[in-house]
């Protein structure tokens, strides 16, 4: 049997307002992304982690933590009134269509 494809997509915008920049500034001595990408590495049953992000920088950042960063969100999926369905709906189309571009 087949064990099942678990993902974790970590959304991760570059433009917070409260804390500019705060998924990348350090925190004991490690960007704050830096801890969610380890939860989801160390987690059993989680076979891929992907950071959905529209910011070069931090997804640089994640890749060098060990996540994915398979695309860039567009600018306009990353604003401070976008909500995690347009995000979801973005990071599941763009893995969708690359699992069939893959197949074919």
């Amino acid at each position: 049997m087949t064990k099942p494809e678990i993902l974790v997509i970590i959304p991760a915008r570059g433009g917070s307002k409260g804390i500019p920049r705060k998924n990348i500034r350090l925190f004991a001595g490690h960007p704050l992304i830096a801890f969610s990408i380890a939860a989801g590495l160390q987690a059993e049953t989680v076979t891929r982690v992907i950071v959905s992000t529209e910011d070069e920088q931090i997804a640089e950042i994640s890749r060098r933590y060990g996540a994915e960063t398979p695309f860039l969100r567009p600018a306009e999926l990353a604003g401070d009134t976008t909500t995690d369905l347009f995000f979801s709906r973005h990071s599941s189309g763009w893995m969708i269509m690359s699992t069939i571009a893959r197949r074919l």
